[in-house]
């Protein structure tokens, strides 16, 4: 549990009482590679501390096309946010891409406490403002940055993730086919 504290205290610190509370409704859970965290069509329940792996959370079209939204690199937080706060059910599936250790939760046990420890409540505000800023920053970069600029960004924001994963994950969450990807990487390790 000194994983989840030290990564909730980077976000907002909280009081030891609030996490000795809050700690008692995390339990420890494995997900292996490929399995899924949260389907799309299903009601959402539990929120999740990634300790370890890759997660990725996915969109398919109506054409069945797959769209990676976004990846999710331990230490983070992953679960249907939307669907969890709407009470709706997920438009986006999460999905291990390698083995991942997690500490789950039930969302409605972790929303009780927000009116007992309001530094729970804060943090989860600035967790809600950290992923509303996230999102609109990718929003800005697929508008107005060409391929090559949202990959070196990607490579900043997660440096290892390209030797893990396929190819083909990251081609979908930058927006473009793995022959351009192989393009991308082709000329920007030949300057």
């Amino acid at each position: 549990m000194q994983e989840l504290l030290t990564y909730i205290n980077n976000i907002s610190t909280i009081e030891y009482n609030t996490f000795k509370e809050l700690q008692k409704y995390f339990t420890p859970f494995q997900l292996k590679k490929n399995e899924f965290f949260v389907r799309e069509g299903e009601y959402a329940k539990q929120i999740g501390f990634l300790k370890k792996g890759i997660v990725r959370a996915f969109f398919l079209n109506k054409d069945g096309k797959e769209y990676t939204k976004q990846f999710f690199v331990g230490p983070s937080i992953i679960g249907a946010y939307s669907a969890l706060l709407t009470k709706q059910t997920n438009k986006i599936a999460q999905q291990a891409l390698t083995d991942c250790e997690i500490l789950v939760a039930n969302f409605t046990n972790i929303e009780k406490l927000y009116t007992k420890f309001h530094d729970l409540e804060r943090l989860g505000r600035k967790i809600a403002e950290f992923y509303f800023l996230e999102k609109e920053q990718k929003e800005i970069e697929m508008a107005i940055l060409n391929a090559d600029k949202r990959y070196l960004i990607m490579r900043e924001q997660f440096p290892t993730i390209e030797t893990i994963i396929p190819q083909y994950y990251i081609a979908s969450y930058l927006g473009i086919s793995p022959t351009q990807l192989s393009r991308i990487r082709k000329k920007l390790s030949n300057p």
